[in-house]
């Protein structure tokens, strides 16, 4: 989980100076210098060729994520989705990535796992909020949604409908 949080923090520095602030002091005050990744340059993996354990909170948080993006999935793909749409979702996804980051308990391996397809999450929800390609930022979204069950064993998963 320290990996996770670690990211979070890494996120809301980064979000802080791009006018994107997220208050988070429980992470902050929680966050380890011990775990550090480059998430952009890691490749999800599955563990020895079986997908990693999730817990509820992460089924939770996800399922959130997905049923934020698959609600406008069509406006987005047809073009027709506004800029103020954008940042509204990216606000609302931002909230799930925080209920994540508190609650998901994972074992360390599948944490790191978890780590790199949240980035890809965040990088969306920042490019999406800023303005900058915001249909780039929800397409990243939506294609981490995709390969979430590919990696990791959430049996109750429902796949994006678009």
């Amino acid at each position: 989980m320290h990996t996770v949080k670690s990211l979070a923090l890494v996120f809301i520095i980064a979000l802080t100076f791009s006018g994107f602030m997220i208050s988070l002091p429980t992470l902050a005050s929680e966050h380890k210098h011990d775990s550090h990744h480059n998430a952009q340059q890691e490749m999800l993996k599955l563990n020895q060729g079986v997908k990693w354990p999730i817990d509820a909170s992460l089924h939770t948080g996800m399922s959130k994520i997905k049923n934020a993006v698959e609600t406008n999935i069509s406006p987005i793909h047809t073009k027709k989705f506004t800029s103020p749409q954008y940042q509204a979702l990216a606000s609302e996804i931002k909230i799930h990535l925080v209920y994540l980051f508190e609650n998901c308990k994972l074992p360390t391996k599948a944490d790191a796992q978890l780590h790199i397809l949240l980035f890809k999450v965040m990088q969306g929800s920042e490019q999406m909020h800023k303005g900058d390609d915001q249909r780039g930022g929800a397409i990243k979204i939506i294609k981490a949604l995709q390969q979430y069950p590919q990696y990791f064993d959430d049996k109750n998963w429902q796949v994006l409908k678009h």
